[in-house]
């Protein structure tokens, strides 16, 4: 008997979650086609346009005022339209595994932005405006080019997570010791020498670093 009574009620459990699950897609308004997305800008909240062979987008993007995540990897696309910066609302963005080798300087409107992937691409360097990101918790940027990074890089006061593994840099500016809420970074197979290394540790005591 008790038996039955609990399988019933998993059972109720089991059909809210789906309902729930259901509720959760349709008030996320989830799309998948870049055409029928800009013609509901204002309603899209979430954009995956995942491995569609992608060489560029249109300046329509910058129509999607709601937009919240926008998915991206998997393209062929080597540059964004300026209008990207006019996605206020973004939270998360996935660039990676595509052909950019800079990012526009409007990238830095996206005030909102909380989780920013730029792995596997061919990017040589970063845009200054990259610090006006104050909202960002991930970032990353592995499997890259990088030789350098941006001062201003220290400016991203809610950074936790970043991966620069896999690139060509050499030292790292004073000013990552400013990001007091890091807690993990990666650099393996970069070109740091042992003093750089130590000197990355003075400035992030308290951040678990990777260097091998």
């Amino acid at each position: 008997m008790n038996f039955r009574i609990t399988l019933i009620h998993l059972q109720k459990i089991t059909i809210n979650l789906l309902i729930l699950i259901y509720l959760s897609c349709k008030t996320q308004k989830t799309y998948f086609d870049l055409t029928e997305a800009i013609q509901n800008p204002l309603d899209v909240r979430v954009l995956n346009l995942s491995i569609r062979k992608l060489k560029t987008l249109p300046n329509e993007i910058g129509q999607l005022k709601n937009l919240r995540e926008l998915n991206l990897s998997y393209n062929q696309l080597k540059s964004l339209p300026n209008e990207i910066g006019q996605l206020k609302n973004l939270r998360e963005l996935d660039l990676s595994y595509n052909q950019f080798t800079t990012l526009p300087n409007e990238t830095g409107q996206l005030k909102n932005l909380q989780f920013l992937d730029l792995s596997d691409n061919q990017l040589k360097t970063l845009p200054n405006e990259i610090g006006q990101l104050k909202n960002l918790q991930s970032l990353y940027l592995n499997d890259n080019q990088l030789k350098t990074l941006p001062k201003e890089i220290g400016q991203l006061q809610s950074l936790q997570r970043l991966d620069l593994h896999n690139n060509q840099l050499a030292t790292l500016p004073n000013e990552i010791g400013q990001l007091k809420n890091l807690q993990s970074l990666y650099l393996i197979n970069n070109q740091l020498s042992s003093k750089e290394k130590e000197r990355i540790r003075k400035l992030l005591p308290k951040c678990i670093i990777y260097f091998e």
